[in-house]
């Protein structure tokens, strides 16, 4: 039986390369609170790869917003931005020095997509298949709790909604992401 079904955290931010590295760490904490561990260097290199393409590419601006779902069995990572172009998989030059981000996601992910969203932008996306185990264990207790959670008070990487879907260290999440 799976006690929870569906679990989703979301974070907005600039997609400047200095906080591509905070998010990917972000991401990784999620991860691990949800027990999906071995999900967690696929999911930071597709995180990094969108947001690169949004750094790079997106106008008229590089307001972002990264989402993870698990539901079920299957693990959605997305990053929707506001350039309506849609992005094309292509085969890159073999002296190019860029290029291969969406080739890397569809190596690494089970399936991914461009969903446009009209004038609103795009949303891309790919999914990683959670380990069956994984998906049916609760996350680590709720920090303050009678048992701490995974990490310490402060730390910028704390998961971004309980269990119950209330905020758990967004503010420090938050600070994190806008430096």
């Amino acid at each position: 039986m799976i006690s929870q079904p569906s679990r989703h955290c979301a974070v907005e931010l600039q997609a400047l390369p200095s906080r591509i590295g905070q998010v990917r760490r972000i991401v990784s904490a999620q991860l691990r609170y949800w027990h999906l561990d071995p999900l967690i260097d696929q999911a930071a290199l597709g995180v990094t790869e969108l947001l690169t393409n949004v750094h790079r590419h997106a106008q008229p601006d590089k307001t972002c917003t990264v989402e993870i779902e698990l539901l079920l069995d299957r693990l959605t990572v997305s990053v929707h931005d506001h350039d309506p172009r849609l992005p094309t998989l292509r085969e890159p030059d073999l002296l190019a020095t860029s290029g291969r981000g969406l080739a890397l996601i569809a190596a690494v992910s089970e399936s991914w997509g461009v969903r446009p969203r009209g004038d609103a932008g795009k949303v891309v996306w790919f999914t990683l298949p959670a380990p069956s185990d994984a998906v049916a264990l609760p996350p680590y207790p709720v920090y303050g709790s009678t048992t701490e959670g995974p990490f310490p008070a402060g730390d910028a990487a704390l998961p971004f909604r309980a269990p119950d879907g209330a905020p758990l260290g967004a503010a420090a999440a938050r600070s994190a992401v806008a430096g």
